[in-house]
């Protein structure tokens, strides 16, 4: 790709890129435009960190530090790489679609993500000069396809509807708390862009919680099966909060770029080696919840679903290639591979599920 000097040379690439994953000219995305948006500041101070009280930073020069300002675009960059990512992940699932509302939603979350990506590239254009615009341009580069992406979690197969709604359950709600955190940024034209953001996320979080309640409402999906997906996708999410005490996440803090996840507020002074620990277990606890709903609907004499243990097949932090089992205890070095196999999605499962994808009726209808 040649390089870039304007946010319109951007576009072009972006469009090429639409056209090398196979979107460009499809009938549900061909129409979309390139769109950054901005909200308005909740708060126009810094709340958090050592320049807390000064009022939030509204151009890169107004930054001051050179080692904030390559933070804050590496933040900006990660961000942007889970949103292209993602579209990536999810573009096969366009022909397979159960029903015409399905794939309107994908469609939508395709675009929102897309546009994500495009807010992310907006800001590194705009205000990071050269190092931006080459940083927006690898965005469009590096592909989920050929293990490129930036975080463990895009770099995985989405190869069917299960595993979309997993995913939109899972992944985008980490996508959702990751996207709070980045609210209370110091720099302003970022937290401008996750107010929009939020909003189009919330969407994608109820796809992914109302395929899974539509699907366990017709019981044609064995749960053991939807558990197995469930183990795939929410170890990755949790590796999505980073190491355990990381010297990242408290600069992060410190220099105002990244809080807390309820830093609106938690009133008490931070535990600023524990903050990805913290906010992890925030998560966790979101999730468990909700999966405690979806057991209402299977019932009793059936398996119920659960969020495996914060030990269980970790490929970051302190529990990073350690032999845990899905609940949490210690499980043989030598047996360890095959008893993952069995806790992860199989060939078997797969087969099964196209077998039962070839029936309408494996989930249920959009509720009226």
């Amino acid at each position: 790709m040649a390089r870039i000097s304007t946010f319109d040379d951007w576009v072009d690439l972006f469009r090429e890129w639409q056209r090398e994953i196979g979107l460009r000219e499809h009938p549900k995305l061909r129409d979309y435009t390139p769109e950054p948006k901005y909200g308005e500041l909740e708060h126009p101070e810094i709340r958090f960190g050592a320049f807390q009280g000064q009022l939030r930073w509204r151009t890169l020069q107004h930054v001051p530090d050179q080692r904030i300002r390559d933070s804050l675009e590496q933040l900006i960059v990660v961000q942007g790489d889970t949103e292209f990512a993602s579209v990536e992940q999810q573009r096969r699932l366009l022909e397979t679609a159960p029903t015409d509302y399905d794939l309107d939603c994908l469609a939508r979350v395709m675009c929102e993500e897309m546009r994500h990506g495009v807010q992310m590239s907006h800001i590194l254009v705009n205000h990071f000069g050269t190092s931006g615009r080459i940083e927006a341009q690898k965005l469009l580069e590096r592909h989920a396809y050929c293990n490129q992406r930036l975080l463990g979690s895009f770099n995985l197969e989405v190869q069917n509807w299960l595993d979309f709604f997993v995913y939109t359950q899972f992944i985008d709600r980490d996508g959702k708390f990751q996207l709070k955190m980045l609210s209370f940024s110091a720099f302003a034209p970022l937290a401008q862009s996750m107010g929009p953001m939020l909003k189009e996320e919330s969407f994608h979080l109820g796809t992914g919680n109302n395929g899974l309640l539509r699907i366990l409402k017709t019981g044609k999906i064995p749960t053991p099966i939807i558990q197995r997906y469930f183990n795939k996708w929410i170890p990755t999410a949790f590796d999505l909060f980073g190491k355990d005490g990381s010297a990242t996440s408290q600069w992060a803090y410190e220099w105002g770029l990244k809080g807390r996840y309820d830093e609106d507020q938690n009133t008490s002074s931070p535990d600023k080696e524990r903050l990805n620990a913290y906010n992890r277990e925030l998560y966790r606890q979101e999730c468990v919840a909700l999966v405690e709903k979806l057991n209402r609907l299977i019932p009793d004499d059936q398996p119920k679903l659960s969020v495996s243990d914060l030990t269980f097949n970790r490929a970051i932090g302190t529990y990073a290639g350690q032999c845990y089992s899905a609940t949490g205890e210690r499980v043989d070095p030598s047996q360890y591979e095959s008893y993952l196999a069995a806790q992860l999605p199989t060939a078997a499962d797969e087969e099964l599920l196209d077998q039962i994808f070839q029936h309408p009726g494996w989930i249920a209808p959009r509720a009226a």
